[in-house]
């Protein structure tokens, strides 16, 4: 089941959409305006957003365009009346992940949400622990993924973002192998300029501050050939 956010001033799609995606077993929740729907991202943690193009305020552009800037990465599925090629063509440079032009086959519209569902798999993964499980430990490390906090013995560690991101990835799906492109890709967005370089700098720093012997590891295993994971215990 996932949580799917609806951000469109049209109610009565709303209602379509409400008992349309409840009889699949989703979870759907309604902003009818920009404003509202950047304050339900970051308060309800949505696995998908629906969001229409052209609404009072605050338009579907600037939404998407925000909440990328803050680092969200859940799927974007822009709505809209208009399908000519500049508006698709904004769209998917500020973040979408696909574009559906009114009116629409709402069949059509549940594959697409499945698909990017599927896609984004390893994000919602990550999103989930974030919203249903506030913390994980292994061992004497700790996470609490809300806060951005991790622990090791019980003393806060000094990690950046991005270090944070990738160890929380890793520690919110533990045993599960993730190659450097699936981080990359998780961290910085697919068709990144990050090469697989870059993320075995970051996991070599990550180790010098939560491994007694970061080339003896315990924690952030490396699995030869394919990529990184983390214990699921010690």
């Amino acid at each position: 089941m996932a949580k799917i956010l609806l951000v469109d001033d049209d109610h009565a799609l709303h209602k379509v959409m409400r008992e349309t995606l409840g009889d699949l077993g989703h979870e759907m929740i309604s902003a009818f305006n920009g404003d509202e729907g950047l304050t339900l991202v970051a308060a309800q943690r949505p696995d998908l957003l629906l969001l229409d193009v052209m609404m009072p305020g605050m338009s579907g552009f600037e939404v998407c365009e925000r909440m990328r800037r803050d680092g969200r990465r859940i799927p974007v599925i822009f709505l809209s009346a208009k399908g000519d090629i500049v508006d698709k063509s904004i769209g998917f440079k500020i973040g979408a992940d696909d574009y559906v032009v009114k009116p629409f086959s709402t069949d059509e519209l549940l594959l697409r949400i499945d698909a990017h569902l599927r896609r984004h798999k390893g994000d919602l993964a990550f999103s989930k622990a974030i919203a249903r499980n506030g913390s994980n430990r292994v061992g004497d490390l700790e996470i609490f993924f809300n806060r951005y906090e991790v622990l090791l013995k019980g003393r806060p560690i000094d990690l950046t973002a991005k270090e944070f991101e990738i160890l929380a990835l890793m520690m919110a799906n533990p045993g599960q192998v993730f190659s450097r492109n699936q981080i990359a890709d998780h961290i910085w967005g697919e068709n990144s300029l990050s090469d697989e370089n870059s993320i075995t700098v970051f996991v070599r720093k990550i180790r010098e501050k939560i491994e007694d012997n970061p080339s003896q590891p315990r924690y952030l295993l490396t699995v030869w050939r394919v990529g990184y994971k983390f214990a699921k215990e010690l």
